[in-house]
């Protein structure tokens, strides 16, 4: 087995230059990086990532703690998150907190307890406190889906107000005037922003916010029946409703199915607008129109930004992703 010590001899480095090489390290010079590399070639020496971990005294491994390990939002999040890391020689460790304080603290200490080199943190149930101090024990932490003034530069956030705001315009100015709308869960800063820009949007169209088209649902699949008692709940509540805003498509999707158990057609009979993008959104019957959530885009920008991070690395960060609606087949003019 070629060793460290061997490349260094070789290439006529030191061996830290060699593990600082490959590891990336920016204050390598280039002419050295290459001797060391050329080497490497000469002799077919194939680091694997123990060998780097000891060279490197880290672990190459990233902590990311997300709020469930399914679902359309999570899964693309962490797939992409995972490919990133591993593009950079690295391993993503992930664990969920449930929506349980508790648990997302007992998932943080877990993932320090393996030394990983950098954490990405999605938390439903953290303060901005508890994350500042989580980002002041692991600097290389990044937050997704929060921005926190006191540690901007490391957060990654959608403007899910400025999603609000575009799916509930958007059916204003197709005629409609009694819009409701059915949230996640509002111990959500997600679900807090969307509600706050469909209620900018009415403002702005000159329609009074009425607190009685508002219900509260829930994120998940799995609760898909709430869902559908939220939707039924709307439309007996006040039958002059044509247009539903969901907070996600999960939700949309309880919405057609109660439309369709009474006979209302989507788009003709009430109008219904998503979040998130999800893949079968394009793929049921109309076709939902509905905001996109650049959830990929957002895990790898996570995992490039927490491996610089590690590497002390300049790397300008994306923090702020814009959403955008996209428009289907769901909305119908009034």
């Amino acid at each position: 087995m070629i060793t460290i010590k061997e490349v260094s001899e070789l290439a006529k480095v030191s061996q830290s230059t060699v593990s600082r090489a490959l590891n990336g390290h920016p204050t390598v010079k280039e002419a050295n990086r290459k001797k060391v590399f050329d080497a490497i070639e000469k002799l077919g020496y194939k680091p694997n990532a123990f060998a780097q971990a000891l060279a490197s005294s880290r672990s190459n491994s990233i902590g990311m703690l997300v709020g469930s390990l399914d679902g359309p939002f999570y899964g693309p999040l962490m797939h992409n998150a995972e490919n990133t890391v591993r593009e950079n020689n690295n391993h993503l460790i992930v664990t969920s907190g449930l929506e349980s304080h508790s648990r997302e603290i007992d998932s943080i200490n877990f993932l320090r307890s393996k030394q990983v080199d950098g954490l990405i943190i999605h938390s439903d149930m953290l303060s901005d406190d508890e994350l500042i101090e989580v980002i002041e024990k692991t600097p290389s932490t990044i937050v997704l889906n929060r921005y926190i003034p006191e540690v901007a530069d490391k957060c990654i956030f959608i403007d899910n107000e400025l999603g609000g705001y575009l799916a509930t315009k958007h059916m204003l100015e197709n005629g409609h005037t009694k819009v409701a709308c059915i949230t996640g869960q509002l111990s959500k800063i997600d679900s807090r922003d969307r509600l706050q820009g469909y209620r900018n949007a009415l403002t702005e169209h000159g329609i009074d916010y009425d607190s009685n088209l508002i219900v509260e649902g829930r994120f998940d699949h799995e609760d898909r029946g709430l869902n559908h008692t939220c939707a039924r709940r709307l439309l007996d509540r006040d039958p002059e409703i044509t247009a539903i805003f969901c907070h996600n498509d999960n939700i949309a999707l309880a919405v057609y199915d109660v439309a369709y158990e009474r006979g209302l057609e989507i788009g003709k009979d009430i109008s219904v607008v998503g979040f998130d993008n999800d893949s079968h959104s394009q793929h049921i019957r109309p076709k939902l129109t509905t905001v996109n959530f650049p959830v990929r885009e957002m895990g790898r920008e996570a995992a490039q930004g927490v491996i610089a991070l590690v590497h002390k690395q300049e790397r300008p960060l994306k923090h702020k992703l814009t959403p955008e609606l996209i428009v289907r087949e769901s909305v119908g003019k009034r």
